[in-house]
Parts: C-alpha cells; structure tokens; sequence
C-alpha cells in the first residue's frame, strides 16, 4: 500500500507537470465515458431495469396472430376461452386505454382512461394506498361505474381529498364513484391516470373477429413461457378447429410484459449503445495514442530509473497508477457530463419513448460508469506501461531513442488507422440514417400540410338515436363559429388524422344491387367468408371540409353534400386504392357496401366519390385503402375528432378563438391544439433522435480521429526532423518533403479505410430495420463516407506537412 501512495503522488505530480497533456486526456476520457453512460442509463431504464411489480419476470402480455403473422388484439371470446383452458396461467385480463374528456375534478381535462376487467390489479400486484379497489359485484355489465384514480390526478385535480365517496367524476358522459387511489409510481397502460372495469359499462362482444382488447397474464409457480406457449398453440388449435372461419387467429403469442412495452425502440437503443460504445474505442484510442508519445519521450528517464534498479514489474505500476488518476478524472466529468447529456437526451428523445420516467442515473448505472473507467485505465495503463518498459536497457544507448522513436511512431499510426476505421463506421451509420430520413420525408403523404390548425375532441360515446342527433347539431354548430373566426378560410373534420398512429379498419361486403341485407348473424358471417365479397380498408369518419382543408383531390364523382343528412341514403367515398383493388377497370360510383361492424349501423353505404390515397399509417408505409363516410349521416365514430383548419390569419389568435367557440357551446370539452406540419415532423420524431444522436457521435469520432491524426503527424515530424534536413540538404524540394509527409498520412488513412468499410459493412447490417429505401451495403454511402474520411486525413496532415516543407537544413543537421 506504501509503494501504491508513492506511485499515485508521483503520478499525480508527473501528469500536473504535464497540463496540456493532462487535460486533454481527461476531456477526451470524459466524453467518451460521459456518453456511453448517457446512453447506457437509457438502455438500463427502458430494456433492463426490471418492471416496479411483484415478480414482474412472471407478468406477460398475450397477442392473437392473425393471417398475416401479425400479432393483433383479442377478441372477447377468445379471451374467456383462453381464460378458462390455460393452467400455465395465473389469472388473466383484459385491458384497453384512450384518452377522455373527463369533468367533475377542479377543471376538465383530457385524461388517459383505461378499462380493466376482474384480474388485472391482482395480476400486477398493485392495491390502493388510499381507499379500496373494485368489488366482485361492481365488475359486471350494468353495476354502477365506480373509478380508481392514479395519486398525480388525486393530488391535482382532487386536491388530495380523503373522503373520496363525495367525489364523482363525468367519463365518456358517465358518473363514475371514485373508491381508491393507486401510489404515485404506478401508470399502466401507459400516461393512465383513471382506472375502471370494462364490465361495469362494455359488455362482452360476442364476435370472434372483433379484436378490441389487449391481455395481460400471470405465470403460474414453476411454469416457464416456452410451456405456456406451447400450452398456447394448442388452444388456438383447438379454436381453429370448433369455429373454422368464424375465429381469424392462427395462433396466440406470449411474451414479457417488459419486452412488449419496449419492442419498437429496443433495436434502435441496441444499436445506439453500440455506437457509443465505439466513440469510447476511439476516446482511449487517442488517449493511447497521447501516452504513447508520453512514454516515448519518458524513455530516457525509465530506462535510468531502471539502472537504478526498478523492475519491469515496478515500472508498469508506476504507469498504471497514471493511467488510473487519469481514467477517475475522466470518469468523474464523464459523470457530470453524463448527468447533462441524460437531461438533453430526455429533451430530445421521441414523446413514444416507453418508461421514460424510469431512465435515471441510478445506483446500477453508476456502477457501470465506475467499472467502465476502470477498465478504461487497466488497459491504458498496461498499455503504455508495457510499451514503455520494453528494452529498457537499450533506453540509455544512443540510437535506442531513435529505434523506440521509430516503433511508437508505427504504433500510433495503427491506433490512428484504427479510429479512422471505427469512424468510417459511424460515418456510414449515420449518413444512412440521414438519407432514409430524407427519403421518407420526400414521400408526397396525400395531403397539404401548411396553414393547417388541428384542434382533437375527446367526446363521449353516442349510441341512441337522440344522441346522435345531438352529437350532428353540436359538431354542425361548432364548424359554423369556427368558419366565422377571422382569418379561417376553410373548415372540416374527421374522427382519426393522418399519421397519429390508430386507424380504425376493417372488413367491408359489396352488396349486390337488390339484394336484401341478412337477417340473422349467422348470414352475415357467412357473407364475411366469400372473399371475392370483401374486402379491407380503413374507416373514417368525416365531412367534405376535411378533404378542401387537406387539399386530397376528388378524382371521380361528388364530395358529401349538405343532403346528406341522417335520414336520407346513406353514401361514401372510397379512396383510389379501394377501387384499384376492388374494382379493377371498373367504375365504382353507385356499388353498395356494408359496413355496419365498423359503427353498428347496417344500412348500405352507396359510394359516390373516388378521392386521392393518403399514407395514414406512417410517410414510409404504403396508402392503406380507405373509405369515408360523413358524421352527418354516421356520427358514432366521433368520440375522438378532429377537426381542421385551413387559415392565412395569426395561428394562435385563430386558435384562441377557437377554443373560445367551443367553450360557449360545451366548456367541460377540453381541445387540444396543434399544426398538421408538426404532426408530420412528430410521425419522424424517431428517426431524428437516432440520426440525431449517431449523427453526434459520428461527428465527435471524426474531430477525435482528426486530432489523432494531427497528432501522429505533428509527432512524426518533430521526430524526423534531422532527417528532413538531411534530405533537403542534399536536394530535396518543398514539394518533396510535403509529398513524403502527405504519402504517410494517406497510406495511414488507406489502411483506416479499407478496415471501416470492411466493419462498416458488417455493422450496418443490424441497422436494417431503421432504414427507408436503402440497403444496409449502399454502395454510395461507403464511397463518400470512404473519400471524406481521406480529405479529412489529408486535411489533417497538412499542417505538419507544411511545417516539415519550412525546417531550416542547418539548424535540421544540428537538431540531435
């Protein structure tokens, strides 16, 4: 221990003597440890850090799969078989969330509901810490809706009240009865912040191609998910069997509930870690490469402290001890550093972000960045302390300096060469990023963007006719303020927009002309099965503003009219697609379609207009089919709307009136306002933050890379600068000198390059699932990543270079 303090105070002493050097170390350290962690405390919250339940290994959520592979929601009587047949199974629910007008706290808000049924609580593992839950004879269809409330919306909207029976609240135009309060850190599904049974006010559907609810399960003790998967098969088998073509699941998939919540962004944060990770190779690559010339310019003074008798052993300690000092500074800012890039990277990070509020720098995190600073300094410090300790007899021989000078000036251009070859690969990364982006935001999405106010509704449910009624007038009435607000040229709406995400789709039957609707259920399943009949396409919801707001072109036939009101036939637009598909070479206009499992109005729609594809899934996917209805004649889909508005007047002074306009006809509906164009820019949110941040890293490596090669340069000419001078003196020109230099440079940054694309192409193969219109191996990408990272290497050498072509022969010849 006595000689460890020696070696830490000598240490310190020798790299205080050395500040330049020290700090540049430590910077360098300092950004590639504080980065990685930043990164790893993102990983660690969202993929690792387990779930804040009991047991929360055991919980999982279960998926149908339907024809296409895709994993779907559950049908009600799906689930009630898979409840009552699945031993490995420790109780399973049904839940289902959307966002609500809720009233009846100390303001509206628009609050996450979520519907729940009997076993989801207990499955959690989760009990009110104020109040009870729910009772068995309140979860069923018709008991009187009673509400358990998440502590955030207690406090601030309930003002912590503690006799909760006096509290009721308005949802989806029920009372609900508040009975209990969860704890603060409970929010699932996600944002929810009102919980109550689904029994209470949806009654079970008895369709079994009607997928509206998600399913949460606990594993029974000592069974395993590879069982309950197998066990699961054989239900759906079973199902497939008794029921044929009236059940459409071709199996049920089971996974961690950890994994579920995190499988959309569990790819990109994978592959962000791994590019960090090689933005710390090139942090120690250049420290290496600083201590290389360190302990090349040390050497004279190891090899005497050798002759005084240290060993080799004593020597790389002493080395490693330096190594350590300078790994903790690096990784004590690393921290600091890591503490602000964690708060920028939350800022910046896509609002679908899954636990978000997890992601910290916790306890296992810190950890992570203490081990990852002592392996920074175990390996620079055996490093440097091997290279410096080797031949340390020859230290003290005149042409030992020059023969060490030599090999670390072939080591240093290795590391150089290998950070080149680590930045070509984030280079390549992020440039491929960068050109998916822009073709996806190339893609012509159906509709025009600017001046475009979006004002969304949460509205309660209609189902009576009264109410449907009802629901015509008011959304008639509100169109009209809107329209009268100065500076608002055009005005429509619609129930789901483009690219937020859901879309309602479903089946649709072409109705033959004549032909009577069937009259029990069992005709219209059977209807459902000729698929020369059906067909697939979303379902909107709209008026003939929305399409004049958003610019989406009629191609054949008319807009909805002011005489399509309730009572009269009832029509529909379909997009291009639908009749490329359904009537190819024909014309649509004037064919029926059922589609009555959408809203639960059977009468038929007669399409009468062909309007343009808009992408309503995303910029990257194709158009799906469509078809439009209007909310005069069909209100019910109307509980979340939309409307738009097309304005060349002050945005907010238009969304203020607005808001205004609809408080005068309902002020217990709050809005929610925003631009189309921010909901385009919100739909590519993702792949700006993994651009943004690969993009970050790939510019850090590529100013990294460039100081280490400036820096081998730098050092190489110092180091040969006696050579120049002969070589000038017997001859050589300006020209030749830079030549020779550049020569090295370049053949350091060939060899670097020729690595990268060879890592560069094998890294960008796991990147495929973020890419748009690329392939991982493009070869474009890979050139011009390829030639800026000569340029750069050459800029680099310049400087040096320049310098060499200005050494003096005299004062060269008297260099040594």
């Amino acid at each position: 221990m006595t000689n460890f303090l020696q070696d830490v105070r000598y240490g310190l002493r020798m790299l205080l003597k050395s500040p330049g050097f020290t700090a540049i170390a430590v910077i360098t350290l300092a950004l590639g440890i504080g980065m990685t962690t930043a990164i790893f405390s993102v990983v660690y919250g969202v993929l690792l850090r387990p779930l804040g339940y009991e047991h929360p290994e055991r919980i999982v959520q279960l998926h149908e799969i339907n024809s296409k592979g895709h994993p779907i929601q559950f049908a009600d009587p799906n689930f009630d078989d898979v409840r009552a047949q699945a031993h490995s199974l420790h109780g399973v629910a049904e839940f289902a969330s959307d966002v609500e007008a809720v009233s009846g706290g100390s303001e509206p808000t628009r609050t996450t509901v979520a519907l729940v049924s009997q076993d989801f609580f207990p499955i959690l593992g989760v009990k009110p810490v104020v109040g009870r839950g729910f009772r068995p004879e309140e979860q069923r269809f018709g008991a009187a809706p009673v509400a358990l409330v998440g502590y955030g919306y207690w406090r601030q909207f309930l003002g912590s009240a503690a006799d909760l029976s006096a509290k009721k609240l308005i949802v989806d135009n029920h009372p609900v009865t508040i009975v209990g309060v969860l704890p603060a850190q409970f929010s699932f599904p996600p944002a929810a912040e009102i919980w109550v049974p689904r029994e209470s006010m949806y009654p079970h559907s008895p369709s079994r191609t009607a997928h509206n609810f998600n399913v949460l399960a606990r594993l029974r003790d000592g069974a395993s998910i590879a069982e309950a998967r197998a066990e699961l098969q054989t239900i759906a088998r079973r199902l497939i069997q008794q029921y044929g073509q009236d059940v459409n699941l071709t199996g049920i998939a089971i996974d961690q509930l950890r994994d579920v919540m995190t499988s959309n962004v569990r790819p990109a944060l994978w592959i962000l870690l791994g590019a960090v990770g090689l933005l710390l190779l090139i942090a120690c690559a250049n420290v290496a490469n600083l201590l290389l010339v360190q302990s090349a310019a040390r050497r004279h003074e190891i090899a005497i402290r050798a002759a005084l008798g240290a060993t080799r052993a004593r020597v790389v300690r002493q080395l490693i001890a330096e190594s350590l000092l300078l790994a903790i500074s690096g990784g004590v800012v690393g921290i600091l550093a890591a503490y602000w890039g964690l708060r920028a990277l939350l800022a910046l990070s896509p609002g679908a972000l899954p636990r978000a509020g997890e992601v910290s720098l916790s306890l296992p995190v810190l950890a992570f960045s203490v081990a990852l600073s002592v392996v920074v300094a175990s390996a620079l410090g055996v490093f440097s302390g091997l290279r410096s300790s080797s031949g340390l007899q020859s230290g003290l021989a005149a042409g030992g300096r020059s023969q060490s000078a030599f090999l670390s000036q072939r080591m240093s251009r290795g590391i150089v060469a290998g950070q080149l070859a680590i930045t070509l690969t984030l280079l390549a990364g992020a440039t491929l990023l960068g050109r998916s982006l822009l073709r996806v935001l190339s893609i012509n999405p159906g509709f025009r963007t600017e001046h475009v106010i979006t004002m969304n509704l949460a509205l309660p449910d209609v189902e009576q006719e009264n109410a449907k009624v009802q629901r015509v007038q008011f959304l008639d009435q509100l169109m009209a303020r809107i329209s009268a607000i100065p500076g608002v040229q055009e005005v429509g709406g619609i129930n789901s927009l483009p690219l937020i995400g859901f879309h309602p789709d479903g089946t649709f039957i072409e109705m033959r002309p004549g032909e009577p609707l069937p009259s029990t259920p069992q005709a219209f399943e059977q209807l459902f099965h000729d698929r020369t009949r059906t067909g697939d396409a979303d379902y909107a919801c709209a008026d003939a503003g929305y399409f004049r707001v958003l610019g989406i072109p009629l191609l054949r036939g008319r807009m909805f009219q002011a005489s399509d009101v309730m009572d009269a036939p009832h029509v529909a637009l379909i997009s291009e697609s639908v009749a490329r598909q359904k009537w190819p070479g024909q014309d649509p206009l004037g064919h029926q379609i059922e589609y009555g499992n959408m809203d639960g109005d059977v009468r038929l729609l007669t399409i009468v207009g062909v309007v343009g594809d808009v992408h309503q899934e995303g910029l990257e996917r194709p158009a799906f089919p469509a078809i439009y209805t209007t909310y005069q004649q069909r209100p019910t889909p109307t509980s979340n709307f939309n409307v738009v508005i097309r304005g060349n007047g002050d945005p907010a002074a238009i969304t203020t009136a607005a808001r205004q306009a609809l408080r005068d006809l309902d002020p217990n509906i709050p809005p929610k306002f925003a631009t189309l164009e921010q909901i385009v820019s919100g739909s590519v949110e993702s792949r700006r933050f993994n651009l943004s941040l690969v993009g970050v890293f790939a510019l850090t490596a590529l100013l990294l890379a460039m100081a280490g090669m400036y820096g081998v340069m730098a050092y190489s000419v110092t180091r040969r600068t006696n050579e120049i001078g002969v070589r000038m003196a017997l001859g050589a020109s300006r020209t030749t000198i830079l030549g020779l230099v550049l020569g090295q440079g370049l053949w350091t940054a060939a060899i670097g390059v020729g690595v990268g694309i060879l890592a560069a192409f094998a890294a960008t193969r796991t990147m495929g699932s973020l890419l748009f219109g690329l392939s991982p191996s493009d070869p474009v990408t890979f050139a011009g990543t390829a030639l800026l990272l000569i340029v750069v290497a050459l800029l680099a050498s310049y400087l040096p270079a320049r310098r060499a072509t200005k050494v003096d022969p005299m004062v060269a010849l008297r260099y040594e």
